[in-house]
């Protein structure tokens, strides 16, 4: 016998009223339909809370289950579905005959709604007994004019096959065949999702029929689609070269989640710097265009895993598109720049490396204006990010020393802090630039209003006036002051 479900256990308040057993009777067996609805709630919640009132059974099937009230029959499928069904000995109870019946008549109700929930209701039954005698009214409703019964028969028949597979042992070639003369894209896809677990090679069959075509298909079925593609290249790769032209494809999918899946399983199936570059520019135009910031979180992580894993391939193709990555900063999320900046300057090579200085200038100068509150921690994300580029990419230090020497004046404690620590650095590790820089400084150390920072560009000018000259040149600005 299989494990028992687990429901949730409802906390009755303290102060409620105990359950009357006799009261429900009264109003299941007598109520109207209002009394009937609140007593079946709280007939639920009682199962649910693991009590047991087998008297109640008989009642609910005698004077509620025959109501067409659209509430109770929704409740009674709850009801049905945490409801025991077996005797302590594991024997189907034989009031359950009364309750097949039923679920046959709703299987067979004009109302569409209710004839796909009930389908949905039975993917939850672990009763073979009782689904047995339904199998030729759930075949019924896969002809059924509505989609939604259409697409919750395929759902049903796809768990009943899963789980009871005697019971209906023909269902991939019913499917197959439903799948075939099938029009509604959301009864297409779950279709073809049953025939991906069910029979994968009836499903690359149909696959294989349509590749010129899957552009055309809704997104649903594009998603299962590629997972078909994912699982069979995984299994079988010499099928890679047949379904990589479609993958590449769906790189240009309306849909973001298509793309994204895309992009994924086309670095699953080649590792040629072509696709690793197509697969990155579309992750790219994703977190661009993405408006959710924790999806761009997952689409950049996602991106630092393609360039970690790509290796050669990686470092052929990926270096190329460091400056289209900067496009994510126009995103307003700190923890995305900061990811966002982190990947540009793992990209970076000495080929792009003055031009992302610039591009990182100009986004400095639009964050002073900003006066958001994570203004200024941004400015110090930039500030540290030309820092990186200048150590290693020395050529660029040039034009990263007066980029940062504009930022020393806006009052900004965070940014100025490390403005200083560059200079330092750069003080001290460029030599040829040393007179330019110290220059600068002496230029800008009077705009400086914030006291920690005057006293550390103070030592910077004391440390570095390495001639006469410099240090006449610093006193007088001192004077100045």
């Amino acid at each position: 016998m299989g494990e028992q479900p687990c429901y949730t256990l409802i906390n009755f308040p303290t102060d409620s009223d105990p359950h009357n057993e006799m009261q429900l009777k009264l109003d299941l067996e007598k109520g109207d339909i209002k009394k009937k609805i609140e007593a079946l709630k709280k007939v639920i919640s009682i199962i649910l809370s693991g009590e047991k009132i087998p008297g109640l059974l008989m009642i609910i099937i005698r004077f509620v289950l025959p109501l067409q009230d659209h509430t109770i029959k929704k409740l009674l499928l709850i009801f049905w579905e945490i409801v025991p069904k077996t005797t302590p000995d594991g024997k189907l109870m034989q009031e359950m005959i009364l309750v097949c019946d039923a679920y046959r008549k709703d299987l067979q109700h004009p109302n569409e709604f209710l004839r796909g929930s009930t389908l949905r209701f039975l993917c939850k039954l672990k009763e073979p007994e009782l689904l047995e005698p339904l199998m030729p009214t759930i075949r019924a409703c896969l002809e059924h004019r509505h989609s939604y019964v259409r697409r919750n028969a395929v759902l049903a028949i796809f768990t009943i096959y899963r789980n009871f597979e005697f019971l209906i042992p023909d269902a991939p070639e019913l499917v197959g065949a439903f799948l075939e003369g099938e029009q509604d894209m959301s009864c297409k896809r779950n279709a073809f999702l049953m025939l991906l677990h069910a029979d994968q090679e009836r499903a690359l069959a149909y696959l294989a029929e349509r590749l010129d075509h899957v552009h055309a298909f809704g997104d649903i079925l594009q998603l299962v689609i590629v997972e078909l593609i994912y699982k069979v290249c995984h299994a079988n790769p010499s099928e890679r070269s047949r379904f990589i032209r479609t993958v590449y494809g769906l790189l240009n999918a309306p849909s973001a989640a298509v793309r994204y899946e895309a992009a994924g399983t086309l670095v699953t199936l080649s590792c040629a710097p072509a696709a690793v570059k197509a697969a990155a520019a579309c992750y790219i135009d994703l977190i661009v265009k993405e408006s959710d910031n924790n999806v761009k979180l997952i689409v950049v992580g996602k991106l630092s895993a393609l360039r970690a894993a790509s290796g050669e391939a990686g470092a052929r193709a990926l270096p190329d598109l460091a400056m289209d990555v900067l496009r994510v900063l126009a995103a307003s999320d700190l923890d995305v720049r900061r990811h966002t900046l982190h990947l540009a300057l793992e990209l970076l090579t000495s080929r792009h490396a003055e031009e992302l200085v610039s591009t990182l200038r100009k986004e400095a100068a639009r964050a002073q204006l900003a006066d958001h509150d994570d203004a200024q921690k941004y400015r110090q994300l930039l500030v540290r990010a030309m820092h990186r580029a200048a150590l290693k990419f020395p050529e660029v230090a040039g034009a990263v020393s007066p980029a940062l020497l504009e930022l020393l004046g806006d009052g900004a404690e965070l940014a100025a802090a490390d403005v200083l620590s560059y200079l330092r650095h750069a003080l001290h590790a460029f030599p040829d630039q040393r007179p330019q820089v110290y220059a600068k400084l002496l230029e800008c150390i009077s705009s400086i209003s914030v006291g920690k920072i005057v006293r550390s560009a103070l030592w910077l000018l004391a440390e570095f006036a390495d001639s006469a000259d410099s240090a006449r040149a610093a006193l007088d600005v001192l004077a100045a002051a």
